[in-house]
């Protein structure tokens, strides 16, 4: 019967891109622990786990609807230069940690900067990518 929704599930995982690069890994740490069913990992993640067995291994590739969605546009928004603490550089790729209106951090880059406004995307860097999982159950209670 495997993993189903309510479960306690530990699972080792290493993410990889299209082009083979880590872009997360449990490796070196604790196993991710997570209860199916609960919306607290991405959709075609907590998919691909569902069934598995304690010890079964399996790679699957999760397209980017089932994983952070596609970019929208309305997450690009320009803001005026000097809105900017000025310890924080206004540079193109400069990564920022933004706050919504819960308090919660939206990672966000500088795209553009001009000489009175800088452009910031806040759609998430994994956005519009295709993720490869390698997938090990070690614990389901």
């Amino acid at each position: 019967m495997g993993a189903q929704d309510g479960n306690t599930i530990q699972v080792e995982y290493t993410g990889k891109l299209k082009d083979g690069s880590v872009f997360d890994t449990s490796e070196g740490r604790e196993p991710l622990e997570f209860t199916m069913g609960e919306g607290q990992l991405i959709p075609g993640f907590e998919n691909a786990v569902k069934d598995m067995d304690v010890d079964e291994e399996k790679t699957v590739t999760i397209k980017a609807d089932e994983a952070y969605g596609q970019p929208k546009d309305e997450f690009i928004q320009e803001f005026p230069k000097d809105s900017l603490p000025e310890e924080i550089p206004a540079e193109e790729g400069q990564q920022l940690q933004l706050q919504d209106q819960n308090g919660r951090a939206i990672p966000a880059t500088i795209i553009d900067v001009d000489d009175e406004n800088i452009t910031i995307d806040m759609n998430h860097p994994l956005a519009g990518k295709d993720l490869t999982f390698e997938i090990k159950v070690v614990s389901i209670t």
